[in-house]
């Protein structure tokens, strides 16, 4: 038992840190921006979000639906296969990343004018997109890597792998825009050479006595590719539904209040985004120890993972929260480069009824990867779905309509209770590890 709460501890503070190494450089992009554009370039950023969320939501859906079949098979020493698994997620990876490439070479402007760009922020928008989408065979491969790397019993070099592409990403981020005055192309660099300095870290693991990773170049098979995109499309739906919300929060948000509201929504859809980023860190951190127990059948280990980790998603939302009443003042003129006192009122009340949500977003994040890591693809798929944009879009039609911005806020906090609920209903450990119990 008390191994148990070591190897959980250590296996979510790492992912934790090295999530919120991640998170980290997209606050200091925020930050420089902000300095050195104003509100037109956190606008134009939090246009280019959505279309950098959906890279990021293939790379995971492959590395945590490639990662967790290998973690099943590997428990139930079935090395061939799971070195099949890897191999083949790898050269999918490989391929969607040129497909992103193509698109940022020929669609970024379109991408820029679609999200919603003005004349004022339509030449930074698609700068950014372009250069990130450049470099999104590196994002993708590194995404599909981590995973992998976590999975094979080695979680603190995956710490070290984002967390060092980060500090990095945070120090060019400060040369290219300001010393060498680069601009929204300085900052859309410094994030698109983080995942390759990270790759770079996580090819040690290649050169470790315990490494079972073993590439072998082979036909994709298209039935291995279904299963590894099923057991991953939560991650992946999470990542595009987030971008199909922050696209119609921003229409809305535009529609109420123009850029002075864009750049408020931006300031806390970007600290938001370091609050989930660490309930990622929860998740992505216990989804190998659920896969091992759920491929050894134990259910009190599945129980007591399961335990810990809602109940640390818990203490962490009550920390997040209190902090953000205490200093959000500060916080916001961090981002707030011009003093906008409109700006401050609208992402002042934004942050305090925005983060209630978090009570239930943390343990709706967890949940959805429990269900992912025991082989229930199609609850993970319908929480995920039900979360990003079945339940909240509607939502913040109608608030926003009676409510304007503050109605914006509220459609998140009602979402995400409404999943919680459900959730709620539906989970039951015992009776998933007496169905696989069952003979025949």
């Amino acid at each position: 038992m008390q191994r148990s709460v070591k190897l959980f501890l250590k296996c979510v503070s790492l992912n934790m840190l090295g999530m919120l190494g991640i998170s980290f450089y997209i606050l200091a992009d925020t930050f420089f921006i902000a300095q050195a554009l104003g509100p037109n370039g956190i606008a134009s950023l939090n246009l280019s979000i959505p279309i950098f969320g959906i890279m990021h939501g293939f790379g995971l859906m492959l590395g945590l639906g490639g990662a967790t079949r290998y973690k099943i098979l590997l428990s139930q020493n079935k090395q061939k296969q799971a070195i099949k698994v890897y191999s083949q997620t790898l050269l999918f990876a490989l391929a969607f990343g040129v497909m992103f490439f193509i698109v940022g070479q020929f669609g970024s402007g379109a991408i820029a004018n679609i999200s919603g760009a003005n004349p004022e922020t339509f030449e930074p928008t698609s700068i950014y997109l372009r250069t990130v989408l450049t470099l999104a065979p590196f994002f993708i491969l590194n995404n599909t890597l981590l995973s992998f790397v976590r999975n094979d019993g080695d979680p603190t070099l995956a710490m070290f792998g984002m967390i060092t592409g980060s500090l990095l990403n945070v120090l060019l981020d400060y040369i290219f825009i300001f010393p060498l005055e680069m601009g929204m192309f300085g900052a859309a660099l410094a994030t698109s050479l983080s995942p390759v300095i990270s790759l770079g870290v996580l090819m040690i693991h290649y050169f470790k006595p315990l490494n079972n990773l073993s590439f072998v170049f082979q036909k994709i098979e298209k039935r291995l590719v279904r299963d590894i995109m099923f057991l991953g499309s939560s991650a992946f739906v999470n990542e595009i539904s987030g971008s199909v919300v922050m696209f119609t929060f921003n229409t809305i948000i535009f529609s109420l209040e123009g850029n002075d509201g864009l750049a408020a929504y931006g300031i806390i859809a970007n600290v938001s985004f370091v609050v989930l980023s660490l309930f990622a860190g929860i998740a992505q951190g216990t989804q190998p120890l659920f896969s091992e127990s759920y491929g050894l059948k134990n259910l009190s280990q599945i129980k007591q993972v399961l335990v810990l980790s809602l109940g640390t998603s818990l203490i962490l939302s009550t920390v997040i929260y209190l902090s953000t009443y205490l200093y959000s003042d500060q916080l916001i003129a961090i981002f707030n480069s011009e003093q906008n006192p409109h700006i401050a009122e609208m992402a002042t009340t934004g942050l305090l009824v925005y983060f209630a949500g978090f009570f239930f977003a943390g343990i709706n994040i967890v949940s959805t990867s429990y269900f992912g890591a025991t082989n229930q693809p199609k609850r993970s798929l319908l929480f995920s779905m039900l979360r990003g944009g079945i339940i909240i879009v509607p939502l913040v039609i109608v608030l926003s309509h009676f409510y304007e911005m503050k109605g914006v806020w509220l459609s998140f906090v009602f979402a995400e209770m409404s999943v919680m609920l459900l959730i709620a209903w539906k989970m039951n450990p015992e009776k998933r590890i007496r169905k696989r119990k069952r003979p025949g």
